[in-house]
């Protein structure tokens, strides 16, 4: 009956009353006149007649009908008022044949304000519709530095392309995003099938993500759908039943949370020490069976530095574990599919634990470990903040820092060369812990900082520059490829006599994934998990031997004595690279003498540099296409 409806409806708005009353809100309907007050406004765009979403319905253009309903638009009038009696009527008709008129709103920062059609809005909000048809107008605000402006407009771009309007976001990018994920082109129109296809899926999405108590995590559906297609891909997702909905979303429950919660993350700077065995664990401990453990190598590490260093540390898992590990490779993979399938045919192969050994790598690595939650996959980069997949990256800056000490103490013009290939995060902190250790040997040195993997430069061209403006000690690549026979690497002294090596820091990734695999066999590693839902990023530095730095005896001895020595107090946690007073190229303090040093945050976002750094970080468009690709991944921002 329309008239029992009417007072559950009315009840309803009652309740919706109260509790704002309670807690200090509006109690009735927004009206659009008053939310455009002082707001300035470029224009008016008659977009037309389409479905628009009931839940992003939220109030009224005047206040003509303002108190008629409660601030969920329910009613609250009399049921014997003239209002009672047309709210029932409307009832009537959606129930026996479907309201079709359409209303007419206002459509401001994507909600909507009804001009026309208040009561066809309430009734059809009372039986939880999703959609209506409407007549819209946009009101367009004059764009400003206010982000949530900024974000309407990306949402404006977004509409222009998809038709999308039941989406909204809290963070700039998402928009943009969304489009680079579900489409080909982001600039090209969608399909009448493209918005069927996307408008079905976020449906069944929204009900079973909901049915699950998404409510608990107090985040909008649109935002917990972009982490899913993202990590997922859209074209996987798009058609799966609800039941394997349900079964993906369960997976990345945390990933949800986390992104609830900020994508707060936790640096790990030293491996977690193993308990105690118990006597009846040396009873009851398990077998020592031999895993397997994978690696993914993008490139062959024959030709790449810093892929033949980690290629170092898996030979070092052969020859120390040869009874209790065995290990498969796979290298030179060109794109996401190559590298899925390598992963898929390591897991076919028992393989437990895979590393991924780029970021290049990162996204398609934190795909294949929300596929297998059983299999432990890490990544090695570093500032991730996803739950489903560990990161891990090395300390370098540490033994940068004594690398710099020795430059400065033995360099007689002060002048000394940094080449860099580009700037990843944590790049500015190794060229600044470099600059800084030089200073402290010598209070005249300056850094001269050269990019290789600028358009138009190479490291020979950058050599040639550091002998033209008599810069003979230089800090080059940390390693050479092994079908190399260079001596381009660590720090040397170059000049018309030659080259002479005189250190070079040192990556011991063998020692990092020993201790790795360690934690993960012990159980230790589980008992890592963050119950504050924070992302889990190793990194490790000199401490736990995964960096250091090898001397020559070129290295007069009392240099190497105070590079030993504070190496050891670094070691021992006892002194800080980026510990007492220096500053920023442009004057600004960065740490004084108050201050312990930078917090391990502080350094890894680093994204200037000291003033002894003669140089700057260059913009991306700046890089050349390969080096362009890896900033856009973990570029210095």
């Amino acid at each position: 009956m329309p008239y029992t409806d009417y007072e559950k409806a009315q009840k309803l708005g009652v309740k919706a009353l109260r509790a704002a009353i309670v807690k200090g809100e509006n109690e009735y309907l927004p009206v659009l006149d008053e939310v455009l007050e002082g707001v300035d406004l470029v224009g008016e765009q008659l977009l037309g007649l389409y479905d628009i979403p009931l839940d992003r319905v939220v109030g009224t253009s005047t206040q003509g009908r303002t108190y008629a309903f409660a601030n969920n638009f329910m009613p609250i009038l009399d049921l014997k008022s003239e209002f009672g009696a047309k709210w029932t009527s409307l009832y009537d008709s959606q129930i026996e044949e479907g309201i079709h008129e359409p209303v007419k709103v206002f459509e401001y920062m994507a909600n909507y304000y009804v001009v026309e059609g208040n009561k066809r809005v309430s009734v059809l909000k009372y039986l939880e519709a999703s959609t209506i048809p409407a007549i819209v107008t946009r009101k367009i605000p004059k764009l400003t530095d206010d982000p949530q402006v900024r974000i309407y407009y990306e949402y404006m771009d977004c509409f222009k392309y998809t038709g999308i309007n039941y989406l909204w976001f809290s963070q700039e990018g998402c928009f943009k995003k969304l489009l680079e994920l579900t489409s080909e082109n982001p600039k090209a129109v969608w399909t009448e099938d493209q918005r069927k296809d996307f408008g079905s899926f976020n449906h069944r999405f929204s009900m079973v993500i909901k049915s699950m108590g998404l409510e608990k995590l107090h985040m909008m559906i649109s935002e917990a759908l972009l982490v899913f297609i993202d990590i997922y891909g859209y074209e996987e997702v798009k058609n799966l039943s609800d039941a394997e909905l349900k079964t993906k979303i369960s997976i990345l429950w945390e990933e949800f949370a986390a992104e609830a919660k900020g994508r707060e993350m936790t640096l790990r700077m030293e491996p977690t020490k193993e308990g105690r065995k118990s006597l009846m664990d040396y009873f009851f401990s398990p077998s020592q069976k031999k895993i397997t453990v994978g690696f993914i190598f993008d490139k062959d590490p024959k030709n790449s530095d810093w892929l033949y260093a980690h290629e170092l540390g898996r030979l070092y898992l052969e020859e120390n574990h040869p009874d209790t590990i065995k290990t498969l490779e796979a290298h030179n993979l060109n794109d996401e599919s190559e590298i899925t399938t390598a992963i898929d045919g390591m897991i076919a192969e028992g393989a437990s634990i895979i590393f991924t050994t780029s970021s290049r790598m990162e996204a398609v690595s934190l795909k294949a470990a929300a596929n297998n939650p059983k299999v432990t996959i890490l990544n090695c980069s570093i500032e991730t903040t996803h739950r489903v997949m560990r990161t891990y990256y090395a300390r370098l800056y540490e033994v940068k820092f004594l690398s710099g000490m020795i430059a400065g103490a033995l360099t007689k013009s002060g002048r000394i060369g940094y080449l860099a290939d580009y700037p990843i995060v944590g790049m500015p902190a190794n060229i600044n812990a470099f600059a800084l250790g030089a200073r402290m040997m010598n209070p005249e040195a300056r850094v001269f900082l050269e990019w290789t993997k600028i358009k138009g430069s190479s490291r020979e061209l950058a050599i040639e520059h550091f002998k033209r403006h008599e810069v003979h000690f230089i800090s080059d690549q940390d390693m050479i490829k092994p079908n190399e026979e260079g001596r381009l690497f660590g720090l040397y002294h170059l000049d018309d006599d030659g080259l002479v090596n005189i250190a070079s820091p040192i990556y011991n990734w063998g020692v990092f994934y020993d201790k790795l695999i360690s934690s993960i066999k012990s159980g230790t590693y589980q008992q890592e998990d963050d119950k504050d839902v924070k992302s889990i990023n190793y990194w490790w530095g000199l401490s736990a031997g995964v960096v250091d730095i090898i001397l020559s005896q070129k290295i007069p001895e009392s240099t190497r004595q105070i590079v030993n020595l504070m190496r050891e107090l670094i070691v021992e946690g006892r002194f800080n690279p980026f510990a007492g007073t220096f500053r920023s190229q442009d004057g600004l303090i960065r740490n004084n003498d108050d201050k312990e040093g930078l917090a391990p945050e502080e350094i890894l976002d680093m994204n200037y540099l000291v003033e002894n750094v003669v140089g700057s970080i260059p913009d991306k468009d700046m890089l050349d296409d390969a080096a362009r690709a890896i900033v856009e991944i973990k570029g210095v921002e």
